[in-house]
């Protein structure tokens, strides 16, 4: 008997890359659908945890890729210009309202966008302090760890002078406070006492944060914390990987708090399944240096041919607003469901990014982690894919590719509400979780 391709991944790729929850083995996919070797077809809620934007197999991604591989422009930006880069870059200033001179740097994920601009905040002003705040997940790099906040990190090396302040989450306030100045005030405090402003360069936020919990912060709270930050001239940094470019039902997610950053990164679904990254801002800060932050494929003309076919989908097809009419069904639907499963304890997001948090008890509001694992996998058993985050591992998280249709929508809610019905009843099994850590 021939060995399946999920035993033969065990048995040829390392472990230091998987991040797995149940035996999943793709083989192809189409729409927002994905395909296991036997054919069998699931729902894919997680868009490989958003990075494809437009679905698998999308017309104008195929289009654009096949048309340059078929006549690559080089293989980067490293020492040569190319077509598909520079026009990508000018698609990606025009989209961006920042003030001044900007300019755009490609790298290949989030991490590597977020620690670039690190890096260059800290040649440029000499400045090396950092803001960023607790459950932020900025990358896997040892740059982007250093000033990242996530529990599955709490053993990386710390950047020298790192604030990490609590993320204001109206489910669970700080303090109480479900408007979040007092985490304003916290670091008002620092600031006046144990962090003298001068010597910290940016503050990194997440206008959603995403692993942290798919949070979503109280009106106008990061328009405030923008202000506190530039009144001391500390650079604003949102990182918007996992929620911007169209996933919010706006192209970019800080448009929802009236606010601009100084610095923009994007990743995940800008190159629609393809590695591809970017940092959108200042001029004088990603001109700081040359040969700084570089990689040999940084700015691929594969790469970056895909990132402009899906800035031009995301507009031709009008996708930003789609994902805020399929979202708001998606979350009624899952209100629905916490009337009927008592598990749910908070449902939350923008567009089609959403969190279901998930409790054993609505008094204390327990994190149900076990719970939570054994929800996904039995959603897998009946034909979803899905995953959790946040700092307990109970946070159910769903960002679908933008094109998932209605329909599909309807028919992941049927089997959440089945597989709610099963884990109550008891038909998932601790050992059914034995070989998935999960985070």
């Amino acid at each position: 008997m021939t060995e399946g391709l999920y035993a033969r991944d065990g048995q040829a790729i390392a472990n230091l890359q998987k991040l797995r929850f149940f035996p999943l083995a793709i083989a192809g996919g189409h729409g927002a659908r994905l395909m296991e070797e036997d054919g069998r077809e699931l729902i894919d809620l997680s868009g490989a945890w958003g990075a494809a934007s437009l679905g698998y197999g999308h017309p104008a991604l195929v289009e654009a890729v096949s048309r340059a591989v078929a006549n690559p422009a080089g293989a980067s930006v490293l020492s040569a210009a190319n077509a598909p880069a520079t026009a990508l870059a000018e698609k990606l200033l025009g989209l961006f309202p920042g003030e001044g001179r900007n300019k755009v740097w490609f790298g290949h994920s989030g991490s590597d966008a977020n620690e670039a601009v690190f890096r260059a905040i800290a040649k440029a002003t000499g400045r090396t302090g950092v803001i960023s705040f607790v459950g932020a997940y900025h990358g896997c790099t040892t740059g982007s760890m250093a000033f990242s906040g996530h529990s599955v990190q709490a053993g990386a090396t710390k950047a020298e002078g790192l604030i990490l302040l609590p993320f204001p989450d109206p489910y669970r306030p700080y303090q109480g406070d479900a408007s979040g100045d007092a985490i304003l005030d916290l670091l008002k405090q620092q600031f006046a006492t144990t962090a003298p402003p001068e010597k910290i360069g940016c503050a990194f936020i997440e206008p959603i944060q995403s692993d942290g919990g798919l949070i979503v912060p109280p009106k106008g709270f990061f328009q405030k914390f923008a202000d506190l930050c530039r009144q001391h001239g500390i650079l604003v940094v949102c990182d918007e990987v996992k929620v911007g470019l169209g996933r919010s039902g706006k192209m970019h997610c800080f448009e929802h708090e009236d606010f601009v950053p100084d610095i923009l990164t994007i990743g995940k679904g800008l190159g629609g399944g393809l590695p591809l990254s970017a940092a959108i801002g200042a001029a004088e800060i990603l001109d700081c240096a040359t040969a700084f932050a570089m990689q040999t494929l940084h700015g691929n003309p594969v790469s970056t041919a895909a990132g402009l076919a899906v800035l031009e989908t995301i507009e031709r097809e009008g996708l930003a607003q789609a994902a805020e009419r399929k979202g708001e069904r998606l979350r009624e639907g899952l209100r629905q469901l916490a009337g009927r499963h008592a598990l749910i304890g908070d449902v939350r997001g923008r567009g089609l990014a959403t969190g279901v948090e998930l409790i054993a008890d609505s008094g204390s509001r327990e994190p149900a982690s076990r719970e939570t694992a054994k929800l996904i996998y039995r959603a897998y058993e009946l034909g979803l894919v899905l995953y959790y985050v946040g700092m307990n591992s109970n946070v159910l998280e769903m960002t679908p590719p933008l094109t998932i249709s209605d329909t599909e929508i309807d028919q992941a809610l049927d089997i959440l509400d089945r597989a709610f019905g099963d884990v109550r009843a008891g038909r998932v099994s601790d050992a059914a979780l034995a070989d998935f850590a999960g985070w």
